[in-house]
């Protein structure tokens, strides 16, 4: 495969994943909450406090997506080992370890507010482990292509 079909394929994939979370953030969310209010009355006071609150973790996400789509650029230039995408990378793994711990803290702060089931707080951590693999992942990456952009550039010196 070569740079430019793996850089559509990459636009492709982050163009996918955007549309999904479009539709998990606006329309499965919303409902989802909807349904809950309406077989228990009682917690509508939690619904809009916990969808801006989702919606939150959302920016972080769709930034990662962004930088993605600049790392893909870059594949299609055939620019992959790079300083600035070993930075991209390095960010993506810093948002993700914040956003991380956005969700588990706001989780825990829902908990002590008495607008959270410690049910949802164990499963979160499930959601906290992802985002901390990612993160670690991305970590990895940054340090692996920052190591090849440092060799590339060596060697281009070279003669």
């Amino acid at each position: 495969m070569d740079q430019k079909s793996l850089s559509k394929w990459l636009k492709w994939i982050i163009l996918g994943i955007a549309a999904c979370g479009l539709v998990f953030y606006c329309r499965i969310l919303p409902e989802l909450g909807h349904s809950i209010i309406a077989r228990y009355p009682e917690f509508s006071g939690w619904y809009w406090p916990w969808l801006a609150f989702l919606w939150l973790t959302a920016v972080p996400c769709y930034a990662v997506l962004a930088l993605g789509w600049r790392i893909a650029v870059s594949v299609g230039e055939d620019r992959s080992f790079t300083a600035d995408n070993a930075r991209r990378l390095a960010r993506i793994a810093l948002l993700a370890a914040g956003d991380t711990a956005f969700f588990l803290a706001g989780n825990i702060l829902f908990l002590l507010l008495g607008m959270n089931h410690p049910g949802v707080v164990l499963g979160s951590l499930l959601v906290a482990f992802a985002g901390v693999a990612v993160a670690v992942a991305a970590a990895c990456l940054s340090h692996l292509v920052g190591k090849a952009a440092s060799l590339q550039e060596q060697s281009d010196l070279t003669i």
